[in-house]
C-alpha cells in the first residue's frame, strides 16, 4: 500500500530541511501571480481573480498571490532550484502555467538547473468565450528533467495535449483545483513505485492521483484550510483502496501456529 506525507507551512521553507533525492518527480501548480507588474495586485486575492462575481460558491481563498513578475522569477528560481536537490536524477518536473507566466516559469526552471523538455497544452473544454476574441482556453504543463530522461526506468509513452474540464459542482473544492482525470495522466510521468513530490498540494489531487497509481506522495500546503481538504481526501483514498483490496482477496489471513 502508498504511503503519504503531508506537511503543512510555506513551500520553500519545507522543502529546505528535506533531505537531497528522495522523490522521483515532482508535480506541481504553483500560485500564477499573473498580471502582478504594479500595484493593482497588492489590492486583489485569489478569490477575485479566479472567481467570477456571480459565482455562488464559497471556497476558501489562499496567499501566495501578490508577486509581481521580479519577485516570482526570484521565487520561483529558489524553489525549482530545491525541487532539483530534492529529485532523483533523471526523474521529471511538471509545472503548471498560464499564458502570462509561461516565459518567466520557464526561465525559472532553467536557472533552477532544470534541463526544459517541451511544453504541454492543457485544453478546458469548459472554458468561457471572451467576447470580441479567443477563449481562454489552455493552461500549460512545462516538462523538464534533471539531466537526461530516465527511458529505461519509466519507458511510458504520455500524449503531448491534455483536453479535461476542471471540477464543477460539489466536486470542486479548490479555487484552482486541477481535474483528477488530468492528475492521473500526468503522475504516469513519475517511475512505477516511486515518490511524487507537490509543494503546492492544494486540495490534494496530485497525490490522490499519486496514491491510486501505486507511487508514494510528499506534499507541502501553507493554507490551513486546504491542508485539512488534503489530508481528508489523501485519507479517504487510501480508505478506499483498503477496501478495495479487501473485496478483491475476502479470505481472512490466518495465523500460524507454532
Amino acid at each position: 500500500m502508498s504511503t503519504w506525507t503531508l506537511h503543512r507551512g510555506e513551500a520553500l521553507s519545507v522543502l529546505t530541511g528535506l533531505p537531497d533525492g528522495c522523490v522521483d518527480a515532482v508535480i506541481t501548480d504553483p500560485p500564477y501571480n499573473s498580471g502582478g507588474v504594479g500595484a493593482a495586485r497588492t489590492s486583489s486575492t485569489a478569490r477575485q481573480k479566479y472567481v467570477s462575481s456571480d459565482a455562488k460558491h464559497t471556497l476558501a481563498d489562499f496567499d501566495g498571490e501578490n508577486r509581481d513578475q521580479r519577485s516570482y522569477l526570484a521565487w520561483m528560481t529558489m524553489l525549482l532550484g530545491q525541487c532539483y536537490r530534492l529529485t532523483r536524477s533523471g526523474g521529471p518536473l511538471l509545472v503548471f502555467t498560464d499564458w502570462r507566466q509561461l516565459p518567466i516559469t520557464s526561465d525559472a526552471l532553467q536557472a533552477a538547473g532544470w534541463t526544459w523538455r517541451g511544453v504541454v497544452p492543457w485544453h478546458k473544454p469548459n472554458s468561457r468565450p471572451a467576447k470580441g476574441g479567443f477563449r481562454r482556453a489552455c493552461e500549460y504543463i512545462l516538462w523538464a528533467t534533471r539531466g537526461p530522461v530516465d527511458a529505461a526506468r519509466n519507458p511510458v509513452y504520455l500524449p503531448g495535449l491534455m483536453s479535461v474540464s476542471q471540477p464543477s459542482g460539489s466536486k470542486r473544492v479548490h479555487i484552482t483545483q486541477k481535474p483528477l482525470e488530468l492528475m492521473r495522466e500526468l503522475v504516469q510521468i513519475c517511475a512505477p513505485g516511486g515518490t511524487v513530490l507537490d509543494p503546492f498540494a492544494g486540495s490534494g489531487s496530485t497525490g490522490v492521483a499519486a496514491l491510486e497509481s501505486g507511487r508514494e506522495f510528499v506534499g507541502v500546503e501553507m493554507s490551513e484550510h486546504y491542508h485539512r481538504v488534503a489530508h481528508e481526501r489523501l485519507s479517504r483514498t487510501i480508505q478506499h483502496m483498503r477496501s478495495q483490496e479487501e473485496l478483491a482477496d475476502p479470505r481472512p489471513h490466518q495465523q500460524l501456529s507454532i
